[in-house]
């Protein structure tokens, strides 16, 4: 049943293509490869399905987080939102594309329009000052 699907939808992107072939052969050929295409993706999507299934079949169940829990999260993202926005724009720029924006440093470069090793240079000092102001944190008294 599946096979057939497959050779249905082959044969209806036949019918959607709106360039004629110039020989037999090239259509023929060109039949096979979507052919082939197809059933590969097929595949790959039953794989993931699967894959989709057994993830959410096996995960365990997260315990409710208490009160605490949601506060002390809360407290944290805003005091490294506090940190971040205590560091100079082009650190804090350069910090976030590569923490948050999952950037390589070429991406990065590219985007703020410096040299990769610079950008290098300013996630290093972005960490440290970073580092530094919560050391800092940790040595004052909390109420």
């Amino acid at each position: 049943m599946v096979a057939e699907e497959l050779c249905q939808e082959t044969f209806i992107k036949y019918l959607q293509r709106n360039d004629p072939f110039p020989r037999e052969e090239e259509a023929r050929f060109w039949l096979f490869r979507v052919a082939k295409n197809l059933a590969l993706n097929h595949v790959k999507r039953i794989g993931r399905e699967q894959n989709a299934y057994e993830r959410n079949f096996h995960e365990p169940i997260l315990p409710h987080e208490s009160g605490e829990d949601v506060y002390l999260k809360k407290e944290s993202i805003r005091q490294v939102l506090e940190a971040l926005n205590r560091l100079p724009k082009n650190l804090r720029e350069a910090l976030v594309l590569k923490e948050y924006g999952d950037l390589n440093y070429r991406e990065i470069a590219s985007i703020l329009l410096i040299s990769e090793a610079n950008v290098k240079v300013r996630v290093y000092r972005a960490r440290e000052r970073l580092a530094k102001y919560f050391r800092e944190l940790e040595g004052t008294d909390v109420p």
